[in-house]
Parts: C-alpha cells; sequence; structure tokens
C-alpha cells in the first residue's frame, strides 16, 4: 500500500509482504492438514525483520533488484520460521504461543510440527537456487545462508544452548551462543543484501559485523521482554527461559539493561559511520527499520 510520504524502502517492505501471501507452495498430496499447515506460521505475522534488513541494502545501493530480492528475502524467512517452529516444539522449549497464535505441534501434532520445520528449511533453499541473479551470486547467497544459518551459525548456537540449559555459563559463552543463534543470522541478512548489491567485501563485512551486534542487542532486548511482559504483548509464551542462559539470568535485569545500552551506543556509532563512509540512503533505510527496536525498554 502506497502513501504520501511512504519511502521507496518502506513501499518495497510492504510489496514483500503481499508476495509473501501470494506466494504459498503448492503441495500436492492427501494429507488433511499439511499443505495449509505448512504455510500457516510463515502468514500468522512475525516483524519480517531479516527480510527487511535485506531490503534495507538493496533498496539503498541496487533499487533495481528490489523486486528480484523477494525470493531471497523469503527464503530467509522460511528459514527463520523453520526455526521458531522447532524452537518451541517439546524437546526444546515446548512453547503453547508463538505470534499470537498456538504453536503447531499444539495446534495439529508434533510429528507435523517437525516436517514442517524440515520442509521450510529444504524450501529455503530451493528458493534461492530458482531466485533470478547471476549463477555466481546465487552461489554466494546459497552459502552464507547455509553456513549462518547451520552448523556454522544458529543450529551450533541452538544445540548449546539446549545442552547447557541446566548449567550456568560465563559470559564469554553465552555470548558465543547467542552469536550463533541469534546474531549470524541476522547479519546473514545484511551481508545477502550486500552481495546482491555487488557491494565491496569491506562493505560485506562491515554489515556483517554491524548484524553481529545488532543479533546480540536483539537477544539481550528479547531476554528482558521474557522477563518483564506477559504472552499479550510478547506473543508467545513468556517467562520460558527460567533454567537457560539469558542475560537476566546471567546479569539480572539491570545488568542486561546495561548490557542493552551498550550495544544500542555501539550501533549508533556505526550507523554514523555509514553516513561518513558516504551509504547515505542506507543509513536512512536503516534508521526507518531500527528506529523503535533502539528506543529504550519500560
Amino acid at each position: 500500500m502506497k502513501g504520501v510520504n511512504m519511502s521507496f524502502f518502506k513501499q518495497t517492505c510492504n510489496e514483500f509482504e503481499s508476495y509473501l501471501h501470494d506466494n504459498q507452495p503448492e503441495i500436492s498430496g492427501f494429507h488433511p492438514h499439511f499443505e495449509k499447515a505448512f504455510w500457516e506460521m510463515v502468514l500468522n505475522g512475525g516483524k519480517r525483520f531479516r527480510p527487511n534488513l535485506l531490503l534495507s541494502v538493496v533498496c539503498a545501493e541496487a533499487k533495481e533488484q528490489a523486486k528480484n530480492a523477494f525470493d531471497v528475502c523469503l527464503s530467509i524467512e522460511c528459514l527463520h520460521t523453520y526455526s521458531l517452529i522447532h524452537d518451541d516444539l517439546p524437546a526444546m522449549d515446548n512453547a503453547a504461543l508463538r505470534r499470537n497464535h498456538p504453536t503447531l505441534h499444539c495446534k495439529y501434532d508434533e510429528v507435523s510440527a517437525i516436517l514442517i520445520g524440515d520442509g521450510l528449511n529444504t524450501y529455503s533453499f530451493y528458493l534461492l537456487a530458482n531466485a533470478h541473479f547471476a549463477p555466481s551470486v546465487v552461489a554466494e547467497l546459497i552459502s552464507c545462508l547455509a553456513e549462518n544459518g547451520g552448523i556454522g551459525g544458529m543450529v551450533l548456537g541452538q544445540a548449546l544452548d539446549c545442552y547447557f540449559e541446566h548449567t550456568t555459563l560465563p559470559l564469554d559463552k553465552l555470548q558465543f551462543i547467542h552469536t550463533h543463534k541469534t546474531a549470524k543470522l541476522i547479519a546473514a541478512s545484511l551481508k545477502m543484501g550486500a552481495i546482491i548489491a555487488n557491494l565491496s567485501l569491506d562493505m560485506q563485512k562491515f554489515l556483517y559485523d554491524f548484524g553481529l551486534v545488532l543479533g546480540l542487542y536483539f537477544q539481550i532486548r528479547d531476554d528482558i521482554i521474557d522477563s518483564i511482559q506477559d504472552e499479550s504483548i510478547s506473543g508467545k509464551t513468556a517467562n520460558n527461559d527460567t533454567n537457560k542462559n539469558s542475560y537476566v539470568n546471567l546479569m539480572g535485569l539491570n545488568g542486561a539493561k546495561n548490557a542493552l545500552k551498550e550495544h544500542g551506543d555501539l550501533l549508533q556509532k556505526d550507523l554514523e559511520k555509514l553516513q561518513t563512509l558516504g551509504y547515505d540512503r542506507l543509513y536512512a533505510n536503516l534508521n526507518e527499520l531500527l528506529e523503535s527496536y533502539l528506543k529504550p525498554l519500560d
């Protein structure tokens, strides 16, 4: 939906949301609910934060590629959604609510939830393999998402998080877990935008490193929200980190809030550096996307 003062970036994010709704894959077969359930958690909202990070780069530095980037955005959202579905399973967090809706294992059954997560994981790479970019670019995108979403990132982080659930870890190990579990997929989203925009390797690294700090900021923020807000605000099962290694559990609420401010200050410095480097449009897009998140929590 277009608005009078809507930026190209914001308009493109809205168009991607429509694209996501209009491109549910067809799954042939005679399962009574698998096809509907497959796309259900994707359609149940979410901030689309990772796809929008990618679009913030592409809309600033290669706006002619914005529509071609939609399948790449969708691949990231599918991979992220699979991780949420599996994260909520009884063997992991055993959560009943996600995105203000019942989790799939609660609404249907655990087998369906596991297989839908598996399907979204593999479908994300199908989308990348068929993206409208040169083969070399597609290969880079696949490599980046696989590395940061798999054993080099999110999956490793989740394995560590679950294994050490009842063990108090020092801060450096907590940061290692959340850098891998949360931050690397956020960082990959920015880097994949930079790959599409054909930015220099130095700029790809700058945005990736920015994404790592941003990911830790979001993890600390999420830990704080989990401890102070109820399910009607957070949209997911609250107070679910009692036995986990979280910033609130390790540092206390005030310590976590101080860590959040420190990471927020680092992000602001890097945003200002973007202007110094001449990336004014990217600076504006990231500011537009992050403005509400960088405000202090009540």
